[in-house]
This record gives structure tokens, sequence and C-alpha cells, in this order.
């Protein structure tokens, strides 16, 4: 993309919340796809990050950002005759045990794939990624070892730098700039393999679950939607679990009743989580009632794209 063209695209974008136009889906399409190849200079790039963040993306920009992003890396490709469930799982845990584990394995042991993807590691919270280990779950090193993972498990955890490195870069620049910004929102959005998937997408702001509802009922579907626990794709266990299946149309509202003092792990301890996810895998231990429906809701969506 050339200086002209950045030029008027942050003259676009950057004249404040009230008063930033939005971009159409091509001029948001190459933006992001040149963000991604790293042709946009640090100045100007600086300068993108902050205006999409002060006037939020519409849905055309979403859109035409989430092209560049699937354009960008390899597809997976799904165990034959699967609709496999995506997590991304990229908050970690600040206060509660992070559960995202316990809803994965509960899933794939229904037989329907599950792959997460996501951080390592997010310093001061406790990862995903860092419960699966303490479980013995091991990262898949390439997409070629996803597959096998699935294939023989129903279950895989793959780091974004190994699934899409492009958008892994784009994601690292908060450690640049101190803010989140549109790649924290489009990785959540990720539908890595060839074929159909379900989307598991999760928000923390009341109004990024409208933007999503959006989304998912006019430019893509197969999306369970739902404000998770801290970020985490898995249901909030305490909360009224409130789950939304968009289907490209339209959204479906699933909901079940709340479970006032559900049993947790004693910390948020990646180790100590993933004990307590052992207890409750082998029946030793109440799973919470928000999490069952949450897996209901994953095999209710599944089949009803059969």
């Amino acid at each position: 993309m050339d200086k002209q063209a950045l030029i008027r695209i942050i003259k676009e974008i950057g004249r404040g919340k009230n008063a930033a136009g939005d971009l159409n889906r091509n001029d948001a399409r190459g933006l992001f796809a040149a963000m991604l190849a790293g042709e946009v200079p640090d100045l100007q790039l600086g300068a993108v990050l902050i205006a999409l963040r002060v006037k939020g993306e519409s849905l055309e920009e979403l859109a035409g950002f989430l092209d560049a992003c699937e354009a960008s890396y390899i597809h997976l490709i799904a165990p034959t005759g699967t609709m496999p469930l995506v997590i991304p799982a990229y908050n970690g845990a600040r206060q509660l045990p992070n559960l995202t584990p316990l809803l994965a394995h509960l899933v794939a042991r229904e037989g329907m794939p599950v792959l997460v993807h996501g951080v390592t590691r997010d310093a001061g919270r406790v990862s995903t990624c860092e419960v699966f280990a303490a479980m013995g779950i091991h990262v898949a090193r390439t997409r070629e070892e996803a597959h096998e993972q699935l294939v023989a498990r129903k279950l895989a955890f793959i780091p974004i730098d190994v699934l899409a490195p492009q958008l892994a870069r784009v994601l690292a620049l908060r450690g640049e700039i101190g803010l989140r910004g549109s790649g924290h929102t489009l990785v959540k959005m990720l539908q890595p393999f060839t074929t159909s998937a379900l989307r598991l997408v999760s928000v923390t702001h009341p109004e990024y679950l409208t933007r999503m509802r959006e989304f998912f009922t006019t430019h893509a579907a197969h999306a369970l939607l739902l404000r998770g626990a801290e970020g985490e794709a898995a249901a909030h266990p305490r909360r009224e679990p409130t789950i939304e299946f968009c289907d490209g149309k339209s959204s479906h509202t699933w909901l079940a009743s709340a479970e006032e003092n559900p049993a947790l792990p004693e910390s948020r301890d990646a180790a100590v989580t993933a004990a307590w996810i052992a207890g409750a895998l082998a029946g030793k231990r109440a799973t919470p009632a928000a999490i069952l429906h949450q897996v209901q809701c994953c095999l209710r969506a599944a089949r009803s794209q059969k």
C-alpha cells in the first residue's frame, strides 16, 4: 500500500469518534493485508491502530479485515465428516479459574472435534494453554500435528504464532502501544478450517455482543456468541448462561437457569485448576451448570448445520 493511500485512509478514520468515517470492505481488506504483511511504516501503523481503537470498527471494516486475515494463513483439514468447534483462548484467568479446557474436553468427549487456538502465556493471567499443559495436553507444533491430534483424540491446541504467524505479529503490537487493537477482535472470529466449522465467540463488553450478532447474521454464519468468563470462551459459572446461535440470517437465544454457588477450583493456579478439571471429567466433582449448558449448545448448533 503506497504512502498516499495510507494518508487518505488515516484522514478518513482518524477524525475522532464522532467525525471519523468508515472504510469500505475492499479498502479495509487492503489496509489489513498490508498490516499483516508488515508493509505499513511504524508511524502510520500506530496512527491506524489508535484511530480504529477510538472510532471502533464498522461491520464492513470487520468483514474486510477478516477477509485479509483468512487469506494470510493456511487452513486446516477437519477430520472427515465432522463439523469442528473452534475455541479462541486469548484472555486467560485473572480471578476466576480458567475452565475453557473443561469445556473443550466435554465437547470432544461427545465426538465433536475441538480446536483451541490462542496464546501460550499472558502476563498476570493463567492461560488456557498453561492449564492444558498441566493436564498433559501439549501444543501442536505444526498444522499437521494439530490435524493428527484432532483425528486421534478430538482435541488440539495450536498457538496463534503457528496457526497464523502474520496475525500473531499484529497481536504482539499490544506490547508496543499498550492497548488491544482490532486484531484482538478478529482473532476470536477466525474460521481456520477448509470446511464448515462452528465458532465460539466470546466478548467482554455488551456493545461488542451487539456488533458480533450483527456480523454473524449478515456477513458470516455458524457462531455461538456469549459474554464469557473474563474474556475466555467458557461460560461464566456464576451467571445465567445466555448463549446465542447465529446462522447467518438470524440469532437464536438459548437460556438456562443460573447456578448461585457452583463448586469451583480453590484458586486460578494452572495445576490446581487442571487437577480439579480432571476430577470433574472423572465424575468426582460436579461440573458447573453453565458449562454443561454450553456443551449442549455446541452440540445443538452443530446438529442444526447438518
